[in-house]
């Protein structure tokens, strides 16, 4: 790596996409950013946007076979900006990695044995960790030269104590099959926990925060000083919050009902569970807006899908309250979190006993700056911060190959 270096390159790496940032970490400007969808399909599609010349974004359709045709066509566009993956000021190569398990608590220079290791866990992660590692070993051809390193989803969560990461089961089989709450979205939750600290004028390790990730996959955590003590999300990301197509907590016992009673397989209660449930089985819709536009239209079924996703938020923000003891601010981020106000109220109302309130007007602004949406008054601040798990995926990266 030569000393100018500062560019790193964020691959997240879907089983049939690709999304990528180019990053200028000198001062965390992105150069360019796009996304390769529908890879191994006849219509595969590839968006890409020069940031760094203000061009505007450019679109390609056409078949792209695998990961590494897509990754091709990703450093076609990056060389056509003037941004190629062969420049010198390329400093590393960084990969949103799914499932670390228990073994990777902090961004990885990725070698053989770390490879072996994420290869190990596919069993936990089977949706996702067999595309990372693609995305890797194609980046590895690319440039086998630069160092190319791992941050992981779960890595954030590894803090928890034994007592919030242990299922009651037998131990020996629980240890034999890995099976443990390992969490899910660590990227995000470590990135805005600490940007919530910075809004409030305190030092992370000093902070107490409730972080809620609503997107389509939506998970909560309890943040003590900077450190994971609780979240959601389980052994895969199908515990915990009401989710777009996820059902979240739900009594084990359903699964053997379903099997004995309704004749399903293990394959099909997954998809069930995992496709079509969560706020589209309940409704048949997965867009919080598309469901308060129902709702404001007195469609029943949106509201009781609305109430069922507000009311399992509530019972979280509540543990997470006990679980921390003292809580400075409940912070929401992502796609609903950031965007949907009703979402944010309806969680908060009712909960003025847990210091919790909201502003009105201040909720109804939007923005894609980091604020406070609670009143003067309250005793726990509301926020919303936007998250951004790629600059944090570069930032870890940036400052591994920097050490």
């Amino acid at each position: 790596m030569t000393s100018h270096a500062s560019r790193v390159l964020v691959l997240n790496s879907g089983s049939s996409s690709v999304k990528y940032q180019l990053l200028d970490m000198t001062d965390g400007t992105r150069l360019a950013l796009g996304l390769v969808e529908r890879i191994g399909e006849e219509t595969s599609r590839l968006s890409h946007t020069p940031l760094a010349s203000g061009g505007a974004k450019r679109e390609h359709e056409g078949p792209i076979a695998d990961h590494e045709a897509a990754l091709k066509a990703v450093a076609t566009e990056l060389a056509a900006d003037g941004l190629g993956l062969d420049s010198p000021e390329l400093a590393a190569i960084g990969h949103r990695v799914v499932h670390g398990g228990l073994k990777f608590t902090v961004p990885t220079v990725i070698d053989d044995a770390v490879l072996a290791e994420i290869e190990r866990l596919v069993p936990v992660a089977p949706l996702h960790n067999p595309a990372n590692i693609t995305g890797i070993r194609t980046a590895q051809a690319l440039r086998p030269d630069l160092p190319q390193v791992a941050v992981f989803d779960t890595a954030f969560h590894t803090t928890m104590p034994e007592c919030a990461a242990r299922y009651a089961i037998d131990v020996a089989t629980a240890d034999a099959h890995r099976i443990r709450r390992y969490g899910f979205h660590g990227t995000s939750h470590a990135y805005v926990s600490r940007q919530t600290a910075a809004l409030l004028g305190k030092d992370p390790a000093e902070t107490n925060v409730i972080v809620l990730h609503l997107g389509n996959g939506a998970s909560a955590s309890a943040v003590a000083g900077g450190r994971c003590m609780d979240t959601s999300m389980g052994l895969t990301p199908l515990e915990g919050l009401v989710m777009g197509t996820r059902s979240g907590d739900i009594d084990p016992a359903v699964t053997f009902h379903l099997k004995r009673v309704a004749g399903m397989s293990a394959d099909e209660i997954d998809v069930l569970l995992n496709k079509k449930s969560g706020l589209l089985g309940l409704c048949g819709d997965n867009d919080m807006r598309e469901i308060r536009r129902r709702i404001e239209e007195g469609d029943e079924r949106a509201q009781l899908a609305f109430d069922i996703y507000i009311h399992r938020l509530k019972k979280y923000i509540g543990a997470y309250t006990a679980v921390l003891g003292h809580v400075d601010a409940v912070v929401f981020t992502a796609g609903v979190g950031e965007n949907a106000a009703p979402v944010r109220e309806a969680a908060v109302a009712g909960l003025e006993e847990l210091g919790l309130a909201v502003d009105a007007g201040l909720n109804a602004v939007r923005s894609d700056a980091p604020r406070l949406i609670s009143p003067e008054y309250a005793r726990v601040a509301v926020a919303v911060v936007p998250t951004d798990e790629e600059l944090e995926i570069a930032q870890q990266t940036y400052a591994l190959v920097n050490a």
